[in-house]
């Protein structure tokens, strides 16, 4: 018998922008129950697949499902719908003076403005409880752009769950973060992989150090192409690490879940522990 159809799966993923080819035949599917952590370099392709996977960008080639639905065969309004979706540029796009509880609100219609569309009791009491959940409901009538990085970051992740989507896709969400700030939300995100009533997410990142505990697989990209996934326990090594970024590592697994990498190439002396 077939398995549970996935969350979402990318089949075979090419796209070319101006003769440039930023993803290169890309595959990657996410079960319900799985947590996965994208890792590469600058220009590697990451964000590039977080967009077609969010549907914001459309591939060249190759195919997008949410649940079995088809990008280009379905509403694509509708169908991203289904997917929390949350950047940096997704958040310079929200105007500063809204409120929070309007920045959640809004994504009951993939929207960024509330006037858009209109908004009933049970959407107020849905964007409260998400706000809650992500221990930010004390903010619900503040600006937007007076929070903290952190804040706004929390803010965003609360906009994700709105809609009870199906998958949840982040890029490069603790990038604006200081430290204090990146450790608040990579608990946050623990706490969210570790409850297994959250949808399963994808998180693009550079560093090791950021991965929350609770994530159960990795897939590591280079010149926009997935060079190794799979369960991160055994998928993530020193040697796949290395071989992702081009140098010799160390990989150090902590008992609090946590990880940490630094380089043990002897052309170079810049240690990328977490308390540089």
């Amino acid at each position: 018998m077939p398995g549970p159809l996935p969350a979402l799966e990318v089949r075979d993923i090419v796209v070319r922008r101006d003769g440039t080819v930023l993803l290169d035949s890309v595959s990657l599917r996410v079960g319900g129950d799985e947590r996965w952590i994208v890792l590469g370099p600058n220009g590697s392709g990451k964000s590039t697949l977080t967009r077609v996977m969010a549907m914001y960008d459309h591939p060249t080639s190759g195919t997008v499902e949410v649940l079995g639905e088809r990008l280009g065969s379905t509403d694509v309004r509708e169908l991203r719908r289904r997917i929390g979706y949350a950047s940096a540029a997704l958040a310079d796009q929200l105007r500063g003076d809204l409120v929070a509880h309007d920045v959640v609100r809004t994504a009951r219609h993939g929207a960024l403005e509330p006037w858009w569309h209109r908004y009933d009791d049970d959407d107020d009491r849905r964007a409260t409880e998400c706000l809650e959940r992500l221990g930010v409901r004390h903010h619900s009538g503040r600006r937007f752009g007076t929070l903290s990085s952190g804040e706004q970051q929390r803010v965003l992740l609360a906009r994700t769950l709105m809609n009870d989507p199906a998958v949840i896709l982040l890029d490069e969400p603790t990038a604006r973060l200081d430290l204090g700030g990146r450790e608040e939300l990579v608990a946050t995100l623990s706490a969210l992989a570790l409850d297994p009533t959250s949808p399963p997410f994808v998180m693009v990142t550079h560093h090791v150090e950021e991965i929350p505990p609770g994530t159960t697989h990795v897939a590591m990209m280079g010149g926009g192409r997935i060079t190794a996934s799979g369960p991160i326990d055994v998928t993530l090594t020193a040697e796949s690490l290395g071989a992702c970024f081009g140098l010799e590592l160390t990989l150090e697994r902590r008992d609090d879940g946590r990880l940490a990498a630094w380089s043990t190439s002897p052309r170079s002396t810049t240690a990328m522990r977490s308390d540089r």
